[in-house]
């Protein structure tokens, strides 16, 4: 049996033992194309935030330099100090692409093409002058493995990098810095953990002051986070892996923080990637792909800072599983026509 939601989705009302069985369609949604932010606030900490409490189903609107105030007193932050590598490789005025997803060494990369028509298995094509990639394999998904002719830290390159702004982003690098948090430090992502941009150094010094937690894990943002959703039943959907690393001492402050912030979906994938039986973390430094949607039983995260997502990704699907199904589609409503800014460059969200 189904049913209508506010968005005038339906939901698979028909049970599993565990949990209610959701599709793609289910996290869709509609989003006038003006609320798609093109560049952030000035100050970051300006942007307005949207605060949520699951316990009596209140929203507030209000600013993220008031974050402190709903903060709860025992609060620990843990937030993704990855910082974005500029992995795009624009040829031709923008007419050719390659978007570089990992790095096998300095001459053997996997990467997303543009068009793809010019990049058959097989072939070796010349992207600009002196520039040669040799087309090794074409995965499934659209994958490319390709071998470089010239290492990937020739300054050849230099030129044509750009910074792996989202598509729906104009291209722009004097937003370059802007894409990136204040407290990025190990360059490896992909794609930057939104959530963190909101904070500045001035806000950070602030919750500090005020004996907030603050500590750092990092998660190099690729195809696990970003990648659509493709599959209508969600359960087929399979995450890409993502590289991470909790360090021992972070790890043992996690142990006795007794309230956990995390800041941005990425480090609620790190926490809920660590955290054994017992209750303590375990330092790594591994990979994850670890799948949040809703039916997820949450282990480590009490409270949660994010963006507003695309419709039908994997991020809203985490987010539903931490805030309700229902009521992630009510609060997107409200978010909507109170015209909050969406997506990377956009306003924030507290789910307390």
């Amino acid at each position: 049996m189904k049913t209508d939601t506010p968005f005038g989705c339906t939901v698979n009302m028909n049970r599993t033992s565990a949990a209610l069985s959701y599709t793609l369609s289910d996290f869709d949604y509609v989003l006038p194309e003006h609320l798609i932010a093109q560049e952030p606030v000035t100050p970051r900490d300006h942007s307005r935030l949207l605060v949520y409490d699951r316990g009596s189903g209140s929203i507030v609107d209000d600013y993220f330099f008031n974050l402190d105030t709903y903060l709860p007193d025992s609060a620990t932050l843990v937030v993704n100090n990855s910082k974005v590598e500029k992995c795009r490789f624009l040829f031709d005025n923008g007419s050719r692409e390659i978007f570089v997803i990992n790095t096998v060494n300095d001459r053997l990369i996997e990467a997303l093409v543009r068009p793809g028509r010019k990049f058959k298995k097989g072939k070796i094509v010349q992207v600009a002058a002196g520039i040669e990639v040799e087309v090794l394999e074409i995965s499934e998904d659209g994958i490319r493995t390709l071998k470089l002719n010239r290492p990937l830290h020739d300054p050849l390159y230099t030129p044509y990098r750009a910074t792996p702004f989202p598509p729906y982003i104009e291209q722009d690098e004097s937003l370059s810095e802007q894409y990136q948090t204040v407290f990025a430090r190990d360059p490896g992502s992909k794609a930057a953990p939104t959530a963190g941009l909101h904070f500045t150094d001035e806000l950070i010094d602030k919750l500090r002051k005020k004996g907030f937690g603050w500590e750092e894990v990092t998660l190099h943002v690729g195809m696990g986070t970003f990648a659509p959703v493709k599959t209508e039943n969600i359960e087929d959907h399979i995450m890409h892996s993502e590289w991470f690393q909790l360090n021992r001492e972070t790890a043992q402050k996690l142990d006795l923080a007794s309230h956990l912030t995390s800041v941005g979906t990425t480090s609620v994938r790190v926490l809920e990637s660590v955290l054994k039986e017992k209750g303590r973390f375990e330092p790594s430094s591994s990979e994850t792909d670890i799948f949040i949607r809703p039916g997820y039983r949450f282990k480590a995260v009490d409270s949660l800072i994010t963006n507003f997502h695309l419709p039908k990704s994997s991020l809203l699907m985490l987010v539903a599983a931490f805030m309700g199904y229902d009521e992630m589609h009510r609060v997107y409503q409200h978010a909507i026509q109170k015209e909050y800014r969406f997506y990377s460059f956009g306003d924030g969200m507290l789910i307390l």
